[in-house]
């Protein structure tokens, strides 16, 4: 007689519907299955994968602890329960005194240089899977020290020395973007956590920056409130007021008329409420550090010292 499985063990869920609740692509999902076996999932008469509760539960867990900086290699053989107790640890952790992503395993060390080659050969789906392999192996703020800010320094420069074209250096802007603000969305908003905005300020439309700061401060446990780029000073302040954030961070990029940016950011800061935080961050940010402090204006050129800088702003409250 065919034993019958519990209901939180029926094989139900499709790889879209899973890729959805979990928040991470089918294409990340197949990785871990074939590469890692984090879950087994049974097949439907067309051979598709379906996927039991049980198994949203144990991806759930997965993701959380990758996020949490943790290599898939190690946490994937791990028992949901196991797994469970781990990303409790990582959460009350992070709660007590969030810290610095561990070291990445040896074989993404050369992420770099591969996404580079694939950006060259504008082979955008080679370079789209590379990166969302990284990103998951290594989890978000690994990631995004590791792999993605050197790989857009480096492509920057490439560019500057003309061995990089326009369209290269557009295809790896897009799909890091891309991945870094579906990695931000994916987390879900806590409850009681910290509120922050991100956004770019008028004629800036290099949007970049902020996802990456949006990404980096979600796995920090922030609540972010996204907004892009190109919004005037007045618009992002009535937002922030309207949304009751600690923090409003911009993203300068480049400074054609540093008077008009200066001007910007001191609307902007006389339109907060005191209590919010203000930080400006970027290489646009960095090159008017000193006149920006003088109009109450924080800056922080490095994602590490942005997040540094949030951590003190939560402590303080």
């Amino acid at each position: 007689m065919k034993a019958v499985l519990p209901e939180h063990a029926l094989p139900r869920h499709p790889i879209a519907v899973v890729a959805e609740r979990i928040g991470l692509s089918q294409d990340v999902l197949r990785v871990w299955e074939r590469r890692y076996a984090a879950v087994s999932p049974a097949r439907g008469p067309n051979g598709q994968r379906l996927y039991s509760d049980a198994d949203l539960d144990r991806l759930a867990l997965i993701h959380a602890a990758t996020n949490a900086g943790r290599s898939i290699s190690k946490v994937a053989s791990l028992s949901t329960e196991a797994l469970a107790t781990l990303v409790a640890e990582d959460e009350a952790a992070r709660e007590r005194r969030p810290t610095a992503a561990p070291p990445v395993d040896a074989e993404m060390r050369d992420v770099v240089g591969a996404a580079l080659a694939l950006a060259r050969a504008l082979d955008s789906s080679g370079l789209d899977d590379a990166l969302r392999r990284a990103s998951s192996t290594m989890g978000v703020p690994a990631f995004i020290e590791t792999v993605v800010a050197p790989l857009l320094r480096r492509v920057g420069d490439e560019w500057h020395a003309g061995r990089v074209t326009l369209a290269q250096e557009h295809l790896v802007s897009s799909l890091v973007h891309d991945i870094v603000a579906e990695s931000m969305r994916s987390f879900a908003a806590r409850n009681g956590g910290p509120r922050m905005l991100i956004a770019t300020l008028a004629g800036e439309r290099h949007a970049i920056g902020t996802a990456l700061v949006g990404a980096a401060a979600a796995a920090e446990g922030w609540n972010v409130l996204y907004l892009g780029s190109d919004l005037p000073a007045t618009e992002i302040a009535d937002a922030a007021a309207a949304a009751g954030v600690r923090v409003v961070a911009v993203s300068i990029v480049y400074v054609e008329q540093q008077r008009a940016v200066i001007d910007e950011l001191r609307t902007l800061r006389s339109r907060l409420p005191h209590p919010i935080t203000l930080i400006a961050g970027g290489r646009g940010a960095a090159a008017l550090s000193t006149k920006l402090a003088a109009i109450g204006v924080r800056v922080e050129s490095s994602i590490p010292g942005l997040l540094a800088e949030l951590r003190s702003v939560r402590s303080a409250a």
